[in-house]
């Protein structure tokens, strides 16, 4: 993880929040959607990290990075593949689409129709695609970022929080800070996306998910704090649909894998803290006019933390 975390702050600068949460995302098996701005540096962060990944994409036949530009005449065939005739067999094979790749960078999700955004929340909840009744298995690997600008809603298809569930975080990229601003201008015009760093394999990934998830505890004072966290979202008044049982059992491995990040072979109070509102905040429908749905998840989380705070000590 250190490895591929410092070569993506290479390329990618005043961006170490967003970088850590990206990581914990990809070794716990998440996928990530960035509420950005654009030119704000997704696509460098998306294709740092799939540099990061290097000798196993020939074994795979798979590239590390493909990107997706989502607009409205967008078909589910262009993401997932197609059925290809093939006069010299005079058979039909499939052709694969561009989501077959381990990292996959989805700019402006929700600039195309549901149908093709369903197509991608498929592959995203299931690990595989369906063309003409046929599955195919996506790689082990598969890691999905998808952006979408806050302000502009023109034209868009925002989506649903069925949908948005399929995402472990959600993360709200501001702009980056005035001394990371100009460092960014003092390197324009110099070659940043570095390809000499050392990179890893894609079964380096997959063996350290599999490590992390044996070598991590959670106890089961965690567990309450994040199933009260739940009750006290969906309790809220402000709240017109509540978190699911899903957004829990992803947010273990989350938990676990930012321990590590931290030095910890335990997830501490710390840790639900810092990733509640990326957990949480997109999988609640607020009732109109009652505010931001990270107010939700910061109320609901001060009681479950401070019981586990204590529970903690005495322990």
């Amino acid at each position: 993880m250190d490895l591929i975390r410092a070569r993506i702050r290479h390329d990618v600068m005043g961006r170490d929040d967003v970088i850590e949460l990206v990581l914990v995302a990809l070794f716990s098996g998440g996928h990530v959607l960035l509420e950005d701005y654009p030119g704000s540096g997704k696509t460098t962060l998306a294709k740092a990290l799939g540099l990061s990944l290097g000798g196993e994409a020939a074994q795979t036949e798979l590239a590390n990075f493909r990107r997706m530009q989502f607009t409205p005449d967008l078909l589910p065939s262009d993401v997932t593949g197609v059925m290809v005739f093939d006069p010299q067999t005079n058979d039909f094979h499939f052709r694969r689409g561009p989501v077959f790749a381990h990292i996959v960078l989805v700019d402006e999700i929700n600039r195309t129709s549901p149908k093709v955004q369903a197509a991608l929340l498929e592959s995203m909840g299931e690990g595989q695609v369906t063309v003409d009744n046929v599955s195919y298995a996506l790689d082990d690997l598969f890691f999905v970022i998808a952006t979408q600008n806050p302000l502009d809603s023109i034209g868009t298809y925002p989506l649903p929080v069925a949908q948005l569930d399929r995402f472990l975080f959600k993360i709200r990229m501001e702009h980056v800070s005035r001394e990371a601003e100009l460092e960014v201008l003092a390197q324009w015009g110099s070659p940043r996306l570095d390809k000499t760093h050392r990179t890893v394999t894609r079964d380096d990934v997959l063996d350290a998910r599999r490590t992390i998830r044996g070598s991590v505890t959670v106890a089961d004072p965690v567990h309450e704090c994040l199933v009260d966290i739940a009750r006290g979202i969906r309790e809220d008044k402000r709240t017109a649909q509540g978190v699911s049982t899903r957004s829990l059992v992803q947010a273990i491995p989350a938990l676990q894998t930012l321990a590590i990040l931290r030095g910890r072979d335990y997830v501490a109070p710390a840790d639900i803290e810092y990733l509640s509102i990326p957990l949480f905040q997109h999988r609640i429908s607020v009732i109109p006019g009652a505010g931001d749905a990270a107010d939700i998840v910061g109320d609901a989380l001060k009681a479950p933390l401070e019981n586990l705070n204590r529970r903690t000590t005495r322990g």
